[in-house]
């Protein structure tokens, strides 16, 4: 199938359509993600956001169901209870967030889009509402460096999802300062734009400073990291518990997206392997087949525990930086 911008929303427009027919309980089905942009798809694959709204609490949470290798739904359910006060959206980076974000509609129930998005919408871009969405993400990142700090995670995935996990709040509390919160994929693709909206570009490089290492990523090495991340991915897609977002129909819309992202974003493609890989490795029994080669790679990146010390004072310092930008956002826009 050839796959193209039309393709994807008549795939979005007749999925609402079945829905909503099949469930008359939905009130809303909105579409957001990348599909809303010129070029939706990464490495010749795409995933469709789309929010489905109930008038009751649904059965899931998150619904992933593949169409084809190159093509899944990413289906967030929620009920409509969640969008019954306008000032608790307005402090959301995520629901609020997406809200707003000119999402397309594709089924509403008497208006109710309409009527939720304006009462959101309306002063969700004051500087007060902003900072409020930005400075839990920017303290959650120095709750979890504080945490790495003091020892309370034991060496492993566990550990480096943890680090990963800050370097995300850190970036995405900036850029909730001119939009949504970044998405998986094009996370380090997306934030040097962010940080230059502020005039803080020095952000951007600073968190791939904590990312990398001054070591060379040959192509004979990430053909060696390749093969160990799917196989890692492969084992937690076999799992019961598998997380919604390892399911398999997700492993080719990653794998292709670090190949496409590698040449000339090799940062990007880095963050988006690493990530995924070290999720993987935190829902898969402790396995020496699994974990050598990601230890492997964390030896190269210097991100291994010889390295720790280092990596945490750096983090220490990007934070201070981070909280500082934010302190003068504030300052400057009166909040």
């Amino acid at each position: 199938m050839r796959i193209t911008r039309e393709t994807l929303f008549k795939i979005a427009h007749d999925t609402a359509l079945q829905r909503a027919r099949a469930n008359r309980r939905i009130t809303c089905i909105y579409l957001t993600g990348s599909l809303r942009r010129d070029d939706p798809l990464l490495g010749g694959t795409a995933d469709i956001d789309l929010f489905i709204i109930h008038d009751s609490e649904p059965l899931m949470a998150r619904e992933m169901v593949r169409l084809s290798d190159e093509v899944h739904l990413d289906i967030a359910h929620l009920s409509g209870d969640v969008y019954q006060q306008p000032r608790h959206l307005r402090a959301d980076p995520w629901v609020g967030g997406y809200l707003c974000d000119n999402p397309i509609v594709l089924h509403d129930q008497a208006h109710w889009f309409e009527f939720t998005q304006a009462s959101v919408n309306a002063q969700f871009y004051q500087p007060d509402y902003v900072i409020e969405r930005a400075e839990p993400l920017a303290e959650g990142a120095r709750q979890t460096w504080i945490n790495l700090h003091t020892g309370t995670f034991e060496p492993g995935p566990q550990k480096l999802m943890a680090y990963l996990s800050t370097l995300e709040k850190a970036a995405n509390a900036i850029a909730c300062l001119t939009g949504v919160p970044l998405t998986e994929r094009r996370f380090l693709l997306n934030y040097p734009q962010r940080t230059q909206l502020i005039g803080r570009p020095g952000l951007a490089s600073g968190l791939v400073d904590l990312l990398t290492s001054e070591q060379a990523i040959s192509e004979e090495t990430w053909q060696t990291w390749m093969v160990g991340w799917n196989a890692a991915c492969q084992a937690v897609g076999e799992l019961e518990t598998c997380p919604a977002r390892l399911l398999p129909c997700r492993r080719g819309y990653y794998a292709r997206a670090v190949l496409a992202l590698r040449s000339d974003h090799p940062e990007a493609a880095l963050w988006l392997l690493l990530r995924t890989w070290t999720m993987a490795l935190c829902n898969l029994p402790e396995n020496a087949a699994y974990r050598q080669p990601w230890e492997a790679a964390l030896q190269t990146l210097q991100l291994d525990e010889e390295h720790a010390p280092l990596r945490l004072a750096a983090l220490d310092a990007y934070l201070d930086s981070v909280e500082e930008t934010l302190d003068v956002w504030s300052k400057t826009n009166g909040v």
